[in-house]
């Protein structure tokens, strides 16, 4: 059964534009989706991966070595052939334990023939992918900190049972969750690059279109996909272009000295999120097209940058979206 396309899944534009951004700039940290439950948060997140072309990896390779750098595994990985494989997309169950995502000793081996041999675990297998976390506000607090940590350094580092093993580990993490059901730690969630929030469309116009559209992948997956294999060409070949237009983007001081005002304005602590915001400004300018990122640029993913680093005002129950946007409009009019 073909997937749902992504240029089929109907609003949700934040969303999308989140994972547009984090797929042409992995750096920015992965994405944090709060909403409620059937919006289309995991069905946007597999239509990205799937819609992506495939990748270069090297035959046999338990890593997923890329032809640019083989052998760079901690083995064994000894094919000089390499085959393309679907860009990976890597689901975590929500009782995965810390040996089955980071890696671990083979023990079956072990007993058989005495040797030490690493079994890998769920982030070498979304290495050059996505790692996708449903409920990530229900796993266990230390997990999502190793996995975050993880993401940032894109190296998977293991010690133990007498094993030392370092692989690579480059990923989109994609976390989503319902606020009702419990939020992550403010730490926790900091850590993240964006975060955006989903709510169910009121409009009876989208709620029918959504239906049809349903009702049309279920009857022939196959010939709903064809139907939008246009709008979804478009956007990989958007997604290309940004890619290899972010490099090449300028940032000029006045943006960045509009990025610091609104981070102090809204009162967010340390520069994570200046930094999250710049790279998040030149990756959206990158997908526009733009040589330059403008103030337009910055002012329009500062909400997804910054929403999830405020502290909390008890004396302010407007929420955080609405403190940034009060903030941009008393800043920039």
């Amino acid at each position: 059964m073909a997937r749902f396309p992504f240029s089929a899944i109907v609003g949700q534009d934040e969303m999308k534009l989140a994972l547009l951004i984090a797929a042409v700039d992995p750096s920015i940290g992965g994405v944090m989706v709060f909403g409620d439950r059937g919006t289309g948060k995991s069905t946007a997140a597999r239509a990205l991966a799937s819609l992506l072309p495939p990748i270069m990896v090297m035959d046999g390779c338990r890593y997923g070595c890329s032809p640019e750098a083989p052998h760079t595994c901690p083995g064994p990985c000894d094919s000089t052939k390499a085959s393309k494989r679907p860009v990976p997309f890597v689901d975590l169950p929500l009782g995965a334990t810390e040996d089955r995502v980071l890696g671990s000793l083979d023990l079956e081996r072990a007993l058989r023939t005495g040797e030490k041999t690493f079994e890998p675990g769920l982030l070498a297998r979304a290495h050059r992918g996505f790692l996708y976390i449903d409920e990530i506000n229900l796993l266990e607090d230390h997990l999502v900190d190793l996995l975050l940590d993880v993401s940032a350094s894109g190296e998977n580092v293991v010690e133990r049972e007498g094993l030392s093993v370092r692989h690579k580990a480059k990923f989109v993490l994609i976390g989503s969750g319902n606020p009702e059901e419990g939020e992550l730690r403010p730490q926790l969630l900091d850590r993240f690059g964006l975060s955006v929030e989903v709510r169910t469309p009121r409009e009876i116009e989208n709620r029918v279109e959504i239906m049809r559209r349903c009702a049309a992948h279920d009857a022939d997956s196959e010939a709903f996909a064809a139907q939008w294999a246009e709008e979804d060409e478009k956007v990989l070949q958007q997604i290309a272009r940004g890619q290899k237009k972010l490099a090449k983007i300028e940032v000029p001081d006045s943006v960045l000295v509009d990025a610091a005002g609104i981070c102090s304005a809204v009162g967010v602590d340390g520069l994570r999120g200046e930094l999250t915001l710049m790279r998040a400004a030149r990756a959206y300018a990158a997908l526009k097209g733009a040589k330059v990122v403008k103030r337009d640029h910055l002012l329009h993913v500062a909400p997804m940058a910054l929403r999830h680093r405020l502290r909390r005002d008890v004396l302010d129950e407007s929420g955080s979206t609405a403190r940034i946007d009060r903030a941009i409009a008393e800043h920039f009019g």
